[in-house]
């Protein structure tokens, strides 16, 4: 349900395949590189399009520590997300590279793959002795010799190498990374962000109609999302293709936007369900 393990160019195609059915849809390669209220784009060649409305799904990308090693491995035998790759290293001695709250929150979550975990603060720590307490309680010990490398061998990780020379064996390592929007588009269109939350720090404020603060600007998938996943980033983008469409139908024809009607103010005019009816 989730398209577990697909990559994603595998999504990417499949989505281009889907949209060629409708030929009132066409699609153009190429950067857009900035954006004005208005709607203008201009594109990395140097034309400018005008449009009545902008739908931004460009994504996050990943802040991660430094860590030699670390890019190679990124996404497979090292990861942000137990939900994401958990299942994958589970039973395995795993490390959880992070400092503070954020390190105590993974190493508890992830303990629920693993029972042989390591947090490595990649310096002094932060840890409060109640951090101490609750890690010491689950079992989960603390390491706070810098790192050096992530070891590797075929891909996969094998262990973290200090700066003392020494090594530590590891099949795996949540490396707590905070996401920021991968495009200035949102920030030249004026769309407010939401609070930082515990992954993203400026993911786009929406409404349940994935509207920004900007009226005819959008906003689907990963950029106005806390915890990014396929199966809600598709919910979100097929939410908000039905709000442009009402939102453009409304400068057509007069549609009304929303908020609408609700379903409370029409409940007399439908039965009872527990009322049989002929």
């Amino acid at each position: 349900m989730g398209h577990d393990a697909r990559p994603p160019a595998e999504l990417y195609s499949a989505g281009r395949a889907e949209l060629a059915a409708y030929p009132s849809v066409e699609i153009r390669d190429g950067d857009v590189i900035s954006a004005e209220r208005g709607f203008v784009v201009e594109l990395a060649d140097g034309r400018h399009e005008r449009t009545r409305t902008v739908l931004l799904a460009t994504g996050m990308e990943y802040r991660a520590p430094n860590l030699p090693g670390l890019q190679d491995l990124w996404g497979r035998s090292v990861f942000h997300c137990p939900f994401c790759h958990g299942w994958e290293v589970r039973d395995q001695p795993l490390a959880v590279v992070a400092d503070g709250e954020r390190a105590v929150h993974s190493a508890l979550l992830l303990s629920g793959w693993s029972d042989d975990i390591v947090v490595l603060t990649n310096g002094p720590a932060t840890l409060a002795a109640e951090h101490h307490r609750l890690l010491g309680a689950a079992g989960i010990a603390v390491d706070e010799r810098p790192i050096a490398q992530l070891a590797s061998y075929a891909g996969d990780l094998t262990g973290v190498v200090f700066g003392d020379g020494s090594r530590m064996m590891r099949a795996g390592a949540l490396v707590v990374a905070t996401l920021h929007q991968r495009s200035a588009l949102a920030t030249q269109l004026g769309a407010a962000v939401a609070p930082p939350g515990p992954m993203a720090a400026d993911a786009l404020a929406v409404d349940s109609f994935q509207r920004t603060s900007v009226p005819g600007v959008f906003a689907a998938g990963d950029l106005c999302a806390q915890m990014p996943q396929v199966a809600a980033a598709v919910a979100s983008g097929s939410l908000a293709g039905a709000a442009v469409v009402q939102g453009l139908l409304g400068g057509d024809v007069g549609l009304p936007t929303p908020p609408w009607p609700t379903v409370a103010a029409k409940d007399n005019d439908y039965a009872d369900a527990s009322t049989p009816t002929r």
